[in-house]
């Protein structure tokens, strides 16, 4: 589309990109903006420019923050022997969300996936290993996903930690809470036997 485009179209266009969000959605968005005060848009556009300028990775663990440090690694409160590794800010939110886990957290900025080109240096694992040589952590719960990718990418981070004798912990998957059987896939139920525990 040219520069001269419509910007009614232009802005669907733009809104179109965001992840779950259809044209639909998008022209939605775009005649609420047009209903809005001029004062909201300049906001929104002032807002936006703010988070592309000034959002940048905690030089620690990787998490998204306007600081040289985000809030999770200025807080003395925080367990120091236990870092949780995680994917992306958004595992580390989920986790948060849930209050049970007050240690550190560790964003490796992704997961293995040789198809995509996505190998151990294109994330934050070298810096990993880096923070755990010489450090007083005792544990390392891994956190990826469970899916092919993030199977890979804790079986990679067993192999380069274990060496450096500290425990290493895998998040439980399986049946959800409330879940039916019946209505479960293979691959989850196959899990939950696996991560069964003593009652």
């Amino acid at each position: 589309m040219s520069r001269d485009a419509d910007p009614i179209e232009l802005l669907i266009q733009e809104f179109s990109k965001f992840p779950g969000i259809g044209e639909k959605t998008a022209s939605r968005l775009v005649f609420h903006l047009l209903r809005s005060p001029k004062e909201d848009g300049e906001a929104l556009a002032r807002a936006v420019l703010n988070l592309k300028e000034k959002v940048r990775f905690c030089s620690v663990c990787f998490n998204l923050t306007s600081q040289e440090l985000c809030r999770i690694c200025q807080d003395n409160r925080r367990i120091e022997n236990v870092i949780c590794v995680v994917e992306e800010p958004s595992d580390l939110i989920a986790i948060e969300k849930t209050g049970a886990f007050r240690g550190r957290y560790h964003i490796l900025q992704g997961s293995l996936s040789p198809l995509d080109g996505i190998g151990p240096d294109n994330l934050k694992i070298r810096e990993l290993l880096v923070r755990l040589q010489g450090s007083k952590v005792d544990e390392v719960i891994i956190a990826t996903n469970p899916n092919v990718e993030g199977e890979a990418t804790a079986l990679y981070l067993q192999k380069l930690i274990k060496p450096l004798g500290i425990r290493i912990t895998r998040i439980a998957c399986g049946v959800p809470s409330g879940g039916e059987l019946e209505y479960i896939d293979q691959v989850t139920i196959g899990k939950a036997l696996e991560n069964r525990r003593e009652v």
